[in-house]
């Protein structure tokens, strides 16, 4: 956040300052008093078990600018510094991000999606940076908190922002893209995520399907098309352009798999533009498919695009490859997983050469049919040549259940250091090892022990 005035906060927001500190200034937000930068504008919660406002004298003594106050909260006597009071706090981090989103002024590009919503994030970036000043959702910092947050992280000049959204339930993302009102808007894809929570595939799709509520008048929606659970969706939106994406030949945009190996694929669009990608799996074509349109539409060259997308470069942990001392790779895909990630996860293993390893871990939040989608998965392993199969977890036994019957070596464990001990002297050269499952499982602890 550029610097600004405490007068300039009241003219965007409802609140209450007094007059003598009108021209204090504030630049940049913090909401952990353990990390104030100077003029930062500290920003208290009051959560069920901590109540951010004991920490506000020290932010203003450690160096905050300013600091926001509910309404109500007593207070500290110890508070020596200005104080912006505020009805609610959150509310007013959200207020303070819209307005000052509508003083920066960039164009706004919304990802969400079940899967490969930070992997489409970075494919825009990649495809757009070089000819915009881009700045994206870090992290997963996609919630309603975390998106606030980031467009307070905006320069003045900025002139593209990409927002990831996230959500558990109903009426998140609605929330978020009427914040945004974003001039393009994307779903990625409809998978199980969350079906804990919004209890089917149809549920989650009319939980995505949200960001389209905040869609500007003439904006952009590039979806999945896919998937057939998001068509009401799209029947019902009007004054909007549309863009479908898929395999499907009645999608705008058709891609089709021209060839996949170790370093990477190779794909065309609508039979004429080809394009070539350095990461793995057939699933990211989808995912490069939304990059290419959203350079499309603002007005980049397929060259241009080619070239930008041929640097890309992905976030930790989604499809991350390490080659080993003993020329053996290993394939981190541990951020998170669904049902859906975890079969393409299966295919980008399968067309690989040398021996095949697999390591899933549960998939988490899956409701009363988790048993049935890992079964799932155990059951997409016919035909696909996966030399070995260690599962770990508690739910990724039905996954090891189903599997034996198509892989040769299937090994299940409930103790992390025990697959790790397996896994650390069953590994030889060439062998090509892939590890996914649920950011719960935090299976990167055993892709760190195998690089």
């Amino acid at each position: 956040m550029i610097e600004v005035t405490l007068e300039q906060i009241q003219e965007w927001i409802p609140c209450e300052i007094d007059n003598e500190y009108m021209d204090q200034g504030i630049q940049g937000i913090s909401i952990d008093s353990r990390d104030i930068k100077s003029q930062n504008l500290f920003i208290p919660f009051k959560g069920e078990n901590v109540d951010g406002h004991k920490y506000v004298a020290q932010a203003l003594k450690d160096g905050a600018g300013a600091s926001f106050y509910q309404k109500g909260m007593p207070l500290d006597e110890r508070v020596d510094g200005p104080i912006i009071w505020v009805e609610d706090t959150l509310t007013a981090l959200q207020q303070l991000a819209k307005a000052y989103l509508e003083f920066v002024n960039p164009q706004v590009i919304a990802v969400t999606g079940s899967n490969g919503k930070t992997t489409t994030k970075d494919m825009i970036e990649s495809v757009l940076k070089p000819q915009f000043k881009v700045k994206k959702t870090q992290g997963n910092y996609n919630n309603e908190i975390g998106m606030p947050l980031t467009i307070l992280e905006l320069d003045l000049d900025t002139e593209i922002s990409i927002l990831e959204m996230g959500m558990s339930g109903f009426h998140e993302i609605e929330f978020l893209s009427n914040l945004a009102e974003p001039n393009i808007a994307v779903i990625t894809n409809i998978g199980e995520s969350h079906m804990q929570d919004l209890g089917s595939r149809e549920g989650i799709a009319k939980a995505k399907s949200e960001i389209t509520v905040g869609l500007q008048p003439g904006g952009l929606f590039i979806y999945d098309g896919d998937e057939p659970l998001l068509e009401p969706y799209v029947n019902q939106l009007t004054n909007v352009d549309l863009i479908s994406i898929g395999k499907n030949s009645t999608n705008s945009l058709v891609s089709q798999m021209e060839s996949i190996n170790n370093d990477g694929i190779a794909f065309t669009i609508n039979e004429e533009e080809r394009f070539e990608l350095p990461i793995l799996g057939e699933h990211n074509m989808k995912n490069a498919t939304i990059a290419i349109a959203v350079g499309k539409r603002l007005n980049l060259s397929y060259d241009t695009i080619f070239n930008n997308l041929s640097k890309v470069q992905l976030t930790g942990m989604r499809m991350q490859q390490y080659h080993t001392s003993d020329n053996s790779l290993v394939i981190n895909d541990a951020y998170n997983a669904s049902p859906t990630s975890m079969k393409a996860a299966i295919d980008t293993l399968t067309v690989m050469d040398g021996r095949k390893i697999l390591v899933l871990g549960d998939v988490l939040e899956l409701g009363p049919d988790s048993q049935i989608m890992h079964e799932q998965v155990g059951k997409y392993l016919d035909g696909k040549a996966i030399d070995t199969l260690f599962t770990f977890g508690t739910e990724s036994q039905y996954i090891s259940n189903v599997g034996k019957q198509y892989v040769n070596h299937v090994e299940h464990f409930e103790d992390k250091q025990k697959l790790i001990q397996t896994i650390k002297t069953y590994v030889q050269p060439e062998d090509k090892v892939l590890v996914k499952g649920s950011r719960g499982m935090k299976l990167e602890e055993v892709v760190e022990v195998l690089i």
